[in-house]
């Protein structure tokens, strides 16, 4: 085995966060989650504002955080989550109670083909045809009924 170097740095955790954008602040849930890694908060913060500036209030963003060993972290940003872009396409405000028995909107596979594109930055090995079966599959679970057409409603 080769000794180890002094001084590299190896990665200790991970941190997963959704976080909306440009809206980061040292309180729950971003501050005690960064607190147990030991990170400095505030530079995470002003960070991921900066970073996140131009994308629209209230969009929230799926953050990956590597925190290795010297204290340092590198941070990846991700899509807002699937039931985001389908509650934003059909308009909902919540999914369905009881899905399956209700149905609380309707959406169109135009619209599903744009939010798999979009979702696709994420997951590259994933076909646009893939993703859509999983957007359907999340639509199902929401209540939302999967149109052909825009107009079949």
């Amino acid at each position: 085995m080769a000794a180890k170097q002094a001084g590299a740095k190896h990665l200790t955790g991970t941190v997963r966060l959704v976080i909306n954008a440009a809206s980061a602040k040292p309180a729950p849930p971003v501050g005690p989650a960064l607190g147990q890694a030991g990170l400095n908060i505030m530079a995470f913060c002003k960070e991921f504002n900066a970073k996140t500036a131009g994308y629209k209030d209230g969009t929230p963003l799926r953050v990956f955080v590597r925190v290795f060993s010297d204290k340092t972290y590198e941070w990846d940003l991700k899509t807002p989550p699937a039931t985001w872009f389908i509650k934003q396409a059909t308009g909902l405000a919540r999914a369905a109670q009881n899905p399956g028995q209700e149905e609380a909107a309707t959406i169109s596979l135009k619209h599903l083909h744009h939010i798999a594109e979009i979702k696709q930055r994420d997951n590259q090995e994933m076909s646009v045809q893939g993703m859509c079966r999983c957007l359907m599959r999340s639509c199902r679970s929401m209540g939302v009924r999967v149109v052909a057409r825009p107009g079949d409603a």
